[in-house]
């Protein structure tokens, strides 16, 4: 279709521009008056010039002129006026400009109104007196006659009548006030803005009218002409029912007739956008055109063709008004002012009503791509910017992010927008469902505007597709001589699992403290715990072996549901329980079976029920003794020597055992066994001096259990003379079981420098200093679950003392 045309209705001329050309490109309006200056055209002008701008449809934008507009020239032939011409300059982004010619023919109205202004022409042909002038309106000739009589020239003024007074404008005056006169030989023409101080709103029959009354004199060489230049004009009259516009408008309006009694219809025409429809039209339309006595009528459905929906947009919600540009003109004939003709062009707009949005996930899982679509929309919405992971970024920029968008057209003229976004996409939210499955789920915020209004509006869009392609983490277990082990692989989906040993999370620290192995390198997790450890659980004790079994659960590090379980059972020796050592010392670790809930351990005992357990944890409890000791009872024969002992189980206040675990320890009496040997002379044995690196560390404990040393950030300690400091030397590398570890020499300073003076031995040759007060006392290291080799510690309490000289104490 071509971008402009012209037509002329009446006496206007309509210039149609296609919606669809200018789309994308700057559109303005400019007039070109008879020097060849453009003028931007704006409300004041329009309402002032007879200049009208309006969407009528989707695909249409009118452009109006009156005849007698400020830049149109006129000639005169026999009662028909010819428009001759009339410029108009369009801006459509590429400064192109069109110019057009338009002749037109036709009869003037005399009262025309329109979106912009109010409009009333009066035939002047046949001027009254001067005599009759004075007579008929005594008070309008008053103010003008000094200016007309001092005046050579033609000079015309405007006197308004208002309630509280009456106001008088010269041309030059009302002009710069935004009016528009316009006057031909045989017309004067008067335009007034809907907005200008002089209107005034008056009812009829329930409607609101806006109304000027005003009188226009002019004076052209010795004649004085006085005019009647009053308009009116409907503002509402317009009611919304059962889906219908009804539009009335009363037919002989006061202002406009005053002093009439009788009344005749000329001709009553109704149509839309400037084109009469006939009866049939209307019918064809289901339009209806009532002429009563005193009101002419139209009833409109909503949604009819003729008028057009676009976007509105009301507190962010998004919706639409029905819209339709209607005429109506009515001619009459009473007897005070002969033929009337009143023209009224009206857009009528339907009140607000929400639309609903559908938004459609068609998402293609074969080549992993989310596509949704959104809409559908009138062809006045635009997508303007995505709003991401809150960073907004512009619809054309999208594909930056990974995010394709493009837009459908539909047959009826609306349109919906497509994004299409990768499923692996960074901001796709992934997320484990039930066995196979992952949820991905795209949540994007669009930013619309409206044209022309530019109102904005949002559509959050949060979608979700279900896709099989879960790969769940899988494990294997296994256990040697004295640990549990699992080695988890890693899926797709537990990136962010958690693991869990009952609710204790096992965390790269708490492993630590338990002596715990946790390692993951990214493709797997792997775990070793001891058989001995808090965390395992006893499930079968047989001479054939015992039952211990690790369970471990991954939980999500969201919600802490629990997602996978894994676990690994083994049989391990009942000797693992117990260590008969050759020095006689005895090391026996009693467990406590699942399904035992009531049993403490710390409450176990030994025949003498004075000996009890030097390591107790919830599951366990360690004894250390010496086969001569805790009632331990022994049996000779040829070959060996027996010891037998039990592990008693007392609940407070009863001394009667409630369980029993009999254990014994056998030692070879006499053991001959052959060996070869051959008598050599062989040097004495020595020790050779060897070189290597060996961590040590020396902490300072806050009780003589050594379970809390002090941490940095408590030093310097405060302590009183002879309060026991308790120190604690460990090998820490390497980790040798044939190593045992030996202090030699041991002294205190008064200074952090090893070397300064004065000094005091602590320890001499491994031994306590023989010449102190109060001797250094050495403790016992015993095996535990923060010590595995009790050779590689050396414990000692040292008494706080001073350093003197005569009777004044040293300080550094």
């Amino acid at each position: 279709t071509e971008p402009m045309s012209s037509e002329c209705f009446g006496n206007l001329l309509q210039i149609t521009l296609s919606a669809e050309y200018f789309e994308d490109k700057y559109l303005s309006f400019s007039v070109i008056d008879q020097s060849g200056i453009a003028w931007e055209l704006d409300e004041a002008m329009a309402a002032q010039c007879g200049y009208t701008v309006a969407y009528s449809s989707w695909s249409s934008i009118e452009f109006r002129a009156s005849a007698v507009s400020c830049h149109s020239r006129l000639e005169v032939s026999l009662n028909v006026y010819f428009l001759k011409e009339i410029s108009l300059l369009s801006l459509l982004g590429r400064n192109a400009k069109a110019e057009m010619d338009s002749s037109w023919k036709g009869t003037w109205d005399k009262l025309l109104t329109d979106a912009f202004s109010l409009q009333v022409s009066v035939r002047r042909e046949i001027p009254q007196s001067i005599k009759d002038l004075i007579q008929d309106a005594p008070e309008d000739w008053t103010p003008v006659f000094p200016e007309a009589k001092a005046e050579e020239a033609s000079i015309c003024q405007i006197v308004f009548h208002q309630p509280e007074e009456k106001k008088a404008l010269l041309v030059s005056d009302a002009w710069s006030a935004g009016y528009g006169l316009h006057t031909t030989d045989t017309r004067v023409l008067l335009r007034i803005p809907h907005t200008a101080a002089q209107v005034q709103l008056v009812k009829d029959q329930g409607i609101t009218f806006s109304v000027v009354k005003s009188s226009t004199l002019c004076k052209h060489r010795w004649m004085i002409l006085m005019v009647d230049t009053t308009v009116a004009c409907p503002v509402d009259g317009v009611d919304y029912m059962n889906k219908t516009i009804t539009w009335t408008v009363p037919k002989y309006i006061p202002p406009l007739s005053a002093g009439a009694t009788s009344f005749k219809d000329v001709l009553v025409e109704a149509g839309v956008d400037l084109h009469k429809l006939s009866a049939k039209e209307m019918a064809s339309r289901k339009y209806v055109l009532l002429n009563d006595l005193n009101a002419i009528t139209m009833k409109i459905p909503i949604g009819a063709e003729g008028g057009h929906y676009k976007t509105s947009v009301s507190n962010g919600q998004l919706g639409a008004k029905y819209t339709i540009n209607l005429f109506l003109k009515h001619q009459w004939k009473d007897n005070k002012w002969g033929l009337t003709k009143h023209t009224i062009i009206k857009e009528i707009e339907t009140p607000f009503e929400q639309v609903e949005l559908a938004i459609t996930n068609s998402s293609n899982l074969n080549t992993r791509l989310m596509n949704v679509t959104v809409g559908t929309f009138l062809p006045d919405v635009e997508l303007v910017n995505l709003t991401i992971e809150g960073i907004t970024v512009a619809a054309t920029e999208a594909i930056q992010h990974g995010y394709l968008i493009y837009r459908t057209r539909h047959a009826n003229g609306s349109k919906s927008y497509v994004i299409e976004v990768p499923l692996d996409a960074p901001n796709i939210k992934k997320e484990y469902m039930r066995e196979d499955m992952r949820a991905y789920t795209l949540n994007v915020t669009l930013v619309f505007i409206t044209h022309p209004s530019h109102e904005a509006f949002v559509v959050p869009v949060i979608t979700l597709s279900a896709v099989r392609d879960a790969v769940l983490p899988s494990a294997r277990g296994f256990c040697d001589g004295r640990n549990l082990h699992l080695i988890i692989t890693h899926g797709n989906v537990d990136q962010n699992w958690l693991p869990f040993i009952s609710d204790w999370h096992l965390t790269p620290e708490a492993a630590q403290k338990y002596n715990y192995s946790l390692r993951d390198n990214g493709t797997h997790l792997a775990i070793s715990v001891p058989f001995l450890s808090p965390h395992v659980n006893y499930e079968g004790f047989h001479t054939s072996g015992i039952k211990a079994s690790l369970y471990l659960t991954l939980k999500d590090g969201i919600t802490l549901v629990n997602r996978r379980d894994f676990s690994v059972s083994c049989r391990f020796s009942p000797s693992e329980l117990i260590q008969c050592l050759p020095n006689g010392t005895v090391i026996i670790t009693a467990i406590k079976m699942v399904g035992v809930a009531d049993l403490d351990t710390s409450l176990l005992v030994l025949r003498d029920r004075q000996c009890k357990p030097s390591l107790v944890t919830e599951k366990t409890a360690t004894f250390k003794f010496n086969v001569n000791t805790c009632g331990t009872s022994r049996k000779f024969n040829s070959t060996t020597m027996t010891y037998e002992n039990e592990i008693l189980y007392l609940r407070p206040g009863n001394d009667t055992p409630v369980s029993k675990l009999k254990f014994v320890c056998l030692y070879a009496v006499k053991q001959t066994v052959d060996v070869r040997y051959e008598s050599k002379k062989t040097p004495l044995p020595h020790i050779k001096p060897g070189f290597g690196s060996l961590a040590l560390s020396m902490k300072i404990f806050k009780e003589k259990s050594y379970s809390e040393p002090y941490q940095d950030w408590e030093y310097p300690v405060i302590k009183y003379l002879r309060e026991a400091l308790y120190f604690e030397v460990e090998l820490l590398q390497p980790k040798d079981a044939r190593l045992d570890l030996n202090l030699n020499d041991c002294w205190a300073t008064n200074s952090q420098s090893q070397d300064s003076l004065p000094q005091w031995p602590i320890l001499i040759n491994g031994c306590e200093n023989n010449k102190d007060s109060y001797r250094t006392v050495f403790h016992e290291v015993n095996y535990s679950l923060r010590v595995e080799f009790p050779q590689h510690l050396k414990r000692f309490e040292v008494r706080m003392f001073t350093f003197v000289q005569g009777s004044t104490l040293l300080h550094e």
